[in-house]
């Protein structure tokens, strides 16, 4: 038996299960056998909802046996490990007796305690000294992360990054395609604004449609936002106007300035203390009782893998921005001066949010959820590469990278589809149909501190090159002037889906829901960032050739903005912004991202342990003691 590429020594034992309270569990099921599933059959198989488009196979996989569990060789460590079915299980809960489980070698265990000890050991000012070291602090809010001032640390967290990995081709393993479904209580938790939401409710709906009891926690902002879409919510702490405006004005950097510590804590501590109710609680209207039995995250719901973990419960990560380490491209809150650095700048970017919620995230697990403190530079601290993740934009836009496993897809961008029932006011659509489309201006959830100026600059910019405009207010409340010119228009809310189409083009801040929703139309964009992603999405569309370079918010001046609507309205620019719109349109990321979720649920999901009780006594301090040290050693726990 010949392994090409093998990472690792693959131990293969049968009759056991691997418990680890940092991962889970890996598994290859050979010949699934027929048990039970956990809830009820649904009566459809998932081969009849796959659609060709999502169900990739992967194009590294070398078998390792005769079996039908494989081995997937990659170009990079890491990613290929599958994390679906959390802790607090018994052996037998779900294992049959055809299931085999893979372990990894003593030498290879060995490897991986001693990087994560030496790191783990070090003093509180050496940990702040290597992020000194390895990161610079832009002006724009982002961090240059450079490898030569550092390379030994840089060396030891790729190591880290390696030895989290387990190579597996999953598509002939635990997925099952001709197997009944189960319907799910799911808990979905989100954090962010209104376009981080917004893609969410558009999943939530499709679950519920395929007959799953879907819960939306999110911010109490948009409970009407969300009940209006005939979907369950629950309210999470967290303020999402507060925390846009501290991103704005901390330029979206991790580690918030002094002025912004106290104000960060709160939003944090609010957050997390929320999600283990999210899940268990029962409705707060109804009264209706609720028990997640599976969850779903953006990775800001900071906490959701240790609910997952405390529940017994499978977790799916979705996000709209990447997240998970690549060599392809740095991640959106770093800036990379070595390509060679790429994947680690996810990884310092992991270990900062890391570094700022560790205390909050180990009191939780151990008051709330009854669950051992995790070490500081533990590779479980908080990290998704371990878990089944959906990126929510469209592969035409950025492609699957190659070094993603198969437990990352690409499935689109998710729309809500608003449009339909929107109906403009008589004086607004006299106006649309007064002149040539308009260029839509409008920076959505973000705030504006000197909003008179912004306004002047988006008027000037407007009247020099001769164009109709629609001003967004947003949150930022872009003002009107005492006269208006009548070629120009101020709305507050309107559905992109519905505004878009009727623009020539459109200048937003590069939110990914905004940015999906112009593109979908075919307008030419200008994205003006304010922070995080915004810089990515804005790099994303001068790369694809729709839009001229992103203009940071404090470069905005009626000078760049007047030479980017001229660039906007270039006809090859439009032309290339159509193909783009028709090769979206003609895209379903909502059924792409629930096809993803059911194609990493195990055919029969584990019994769930009970949600943790406040009034518990404390583990037993032997017991703790094991668990410390299986943290710091980041290995499986194996029951004899």
């Amino acid at each position: 038996m010949e392994s090409r590429g093998k990472p690792f020594d693959a131990e293969v034992d049968t009759g056991y299960i691997e418990k680890s309270r940092y991962s889970g569990c890996f598994l290859v099921r050979e010949e699934m056998g027929e048990g039970e599933v956990y809830g009820e059959p649904v009566g459809k198989h998932f081969d009849e909802e796959v659609n060709a488009n999502y169900a990739e196979k992967s194009s590294h996989s070398s078998c390792l046996g005769d079996g039908d569990s494989c081995f997937s060789q990659s170009p990079r460590p890491g990613l290929k490990h599958y994390c679906s079915v959390p802790i607090k299980i018994n052996d037998s809960s779900f294992l049959c007796k055809d299931q085999e489980v893979l372990s990894r070698s003593d030498k290879y265990k060995w490897e991986s305690t001693q990087c994560d000890l030496v790191l783990d050991m070090l003093s509180e000012s050496e940990k702040k000294k290597i992020i000194d070291d390895l990161i610079k602090i832009q002006n724009n809010g982002t961090m240059e992360v450079n490898v030569a001032r550092n390379a030994p640390i840089a060396s030891e967290l790729l190591k880290i990054d390696a030895n989290d990995s387990l190579y597996l081709d999953f598509n002939n393993g635990v997925f099952c395609f001709n197997k009944p479904i189960p319907l799910l209580k799911i808990a979905m938790l989100v954090v962010g604004t209104r376009g981080d939401i917004q893609p969410f409710i558009a999943i939530a709906k499709r679950l519920q449609e395929f007959g799953h009891h879907v819960r939306l926690a999110t911010h109490a902002n948009f409970r009407n936002f969300v009940r209006s879409a005939g979907v369950d919510f629950y309210p999470l702490g967290g303020d999402p106007r507060i925390m846009a405006g501290y991103m704005a004005r901390s330029k979206g950097f991790l580690l918030a300035g002094p002025a912004e510590i106290s104000i960060q804590r709160k939003q944090l501590k609010d957050i997390i203390n929320s999600l283990l109710p999210a899940c268990t609680e029962p409705d707060l209207e109804t009264g209706a009782s609720f028990r997640a039995q599976a969850l779903i995250a953006n990775p800001p719901a900071y906490g959701h893998t240790h609910v997952a973990e405390a529940l017994g419960v499978p977790l799916h990560i979705f996000f709209t921005m990447p997240w998970t380490p690549t060599s392809e491209f740095p991640h959106p809150m770093a800036r990379v001066p070595q390509s060679a650095a790429y994947r680690l700048s996810y990884l310092v970017v992991d270990l900062i949010v890391w570094w700022g919620i560790r205390g909050y995230i180990n009191d939780f697990r151990k008051r709330k959820l009854k669950l051992a403190p995790i070490a500081y530079f533990s590779t479980y601290h908080g990290s998704i590469s371990h878990l089944p993740t959906g990126y929510l934009w469209s592969p035409h836009l950025v492609p699957k990278p190659s070094d993603w496993g198969p437990l990352v897809d690409v499935v689109g961008f998710c729309f809500l589809n608003l449009g339909t029932k929107y109906q403009p006011s008589k004086e607004f659509a006299q106006w649309l149909l007064q002149g040539s489309k308009p260029i839509y201006i409008g920076f959505g959830s973000m705030p504006i501190e000197n909003t008179k100026k912004i306004t002047c600059i988006i008027l000037e910019a407007l009247r020099e090159t001769g164009q109709r405009g629609i001003v967004g207010r947003g949150w930022g409340d872009l003002q009107s002037i005492s006269e208006v010119p009548q070629d120009i228009f101020f709305v507050d809310d309107c559905p992109h889906d519905w505004l878009f189409p009727r623009c020539s083009a459109v200048v937003h801040h590069g939110g990914a829901g905004t940015t999906a929703a112009g593109l979908r139309a075919g307008c030419p964009t200008t994205v003006v960032p304010f922070f995080g992603d915004q810089f990515f999405w804005g790099e994303r569309i001068l790369a694809s050739g729709v839009g001229p370079a992103p203009i940071p918010i404090w470069e905005l001046s009626a000078e760049a903005l007047s030479n980017a609507i001229r660039f906007m309205l270039k006809p090859e620019v439009k032309l290339r912004a159509m193909e783009l719109g028709r090769l979206i349109e003609n895209e379903d990321g909502v059924v792409g991202a629930v096809n993803a979720f059911h194609r990493h649920l195990l055919t029969k999901l584990p019994l769930m342990a009970p949600a943790p009780d406040e009034s518990d006594q404390p583990p037993n301090p032997i017991g703790w003691l094991l668990t410390l040290v299986e943290k710091w050693c980041c290995l499986p726990f194996t029951a004899l």
